[in-house]
């Protein structure tokens, strides 16, 4: 493949930051901020691309399947990011949203040279997963080019998988590469080339959308409220009783001897409260309606 920075926007120079070694603090973050507001107007027109990702996303994990991130460098971290923050937040296992990063855990702190340049790397850390049609896979590259992403992008296709690509290119390889293609050109960054910036806001942005929407379809949520938080410290376990009130107009003390009940499972005690029912039933109106707590109390 042929590698022409001169045509990808994100390589390009931004002309309102040419001076950028002369400006002031205040000057040059400023400049950043202006730069930055950019990013959501970047992102509108892509919404029903992303929505389409959702459902996807959705009817993959209600069949058994999972949601996998691929990227390299900053593109690679941003998912495994996002992907690390679905267990604690959402109560899902760690299997279900799977980030891959080029040349493995280690380069989420340090770079591996020459990981993100393997297509073949790409499809092996799929393969070693043992990835299956009925998986979903994302490919991030800012550049829109990785040859890591790629080499994913393909195999999952070949094997028929769903796939997306999410990239800050116009008519991006990785989009060419992938059956749904989110691009989201956000333009010239402040110091050039530098995609950890509005690039990696941007990309960020999207995960988030994608995660939490996807979990609110598979009934992580109730109202806004993350009713499968897992309470692993104590301002978490303070934040569970807090949600049980919020959903319920408890008290606190009530809501504390109903999430004790409910073996610590927020969403139970809220059932159990609403519903006016055991927890057993409430467990089984829960597994009735697939966790969703709305449909549990009718």
């Amino acid at each position: 493949m042929s590698l022409n920075l001169n045509e990808m926007i994100t390589e390009t120079r931004n002309p309102d930051t040419m001076e950028m070694d002369m400006m002031t603090p205040l000057e040059l973050v400023t400049a950043m901020n202006r730069e930055d507001a950019k990013v959501a107007a970047a992102i509108a027109p892509l919404l029903p691309r992303i929505a389409l990702t959702v459902e996807w996303a959705v009817m993959a994990l209600k069949s058994g399947g999972r949601l996998f991130y691929m990227g390299a460098g900053t593109s690679g971290r941003l998912g495994v990011l996002d992907a690390a923050e679905c267990p604690p937040t959402f109560g899902v296992s760690p299997d279900l949203v799977v980030a891959l990063i080029a040349g493995g855990e280690g380069a989420f702190m340090k770079a591996v040279e020459g990981a993100e340049d393997s297509r073949e790397l790409g499809k092996a850390d799929l393969i070693a997963h043992k990835l299956s049609p009925t998986d979903v896979v994302i490919g991030i590259a800012a550049s829109g080019r990785t040859p890591y992403v790629l080499g994913g992008l393909s195999y999952a296709r070949e094997i028929g998988c769903r796939t997306v690509a999410i990239s800050c290119n116009r008519n991006s390889e990785v989009g060419k590469a992938a059956e749904l293609a989110i691009e989201a050109v956000v333009g010239p960054e402040v110091l050039t080339g530098s995609t950890r910036l509005k690039a990696g806001t941007a990309q960020k942005m999207i995960l988030n959308m994608i995660s939490t929407a996807t979990m609110v379809g598979i009934g992580k949520v109730y109202q806004n409220l993350m009713v499968d938080v897992v309470q692993t410290n104590e301002k978490l376990c303070l934040r569970a009783e807090k949600i049980v009130m919020e959903a319920t107009g408890a008290d606190q003390a009530t809501a504390r001897e109903k999430i004790s009940e409910a073996e610590g499972s927020v969403k139970t005690a809220i059932t159990m409260i609403l519903a006016d029912c055991s927890l057993e039933e409430a467990q089984i109106r829960l597994e009735k309606t697939g966790g969703h707590v709305r449909e549990a109390i009718k």
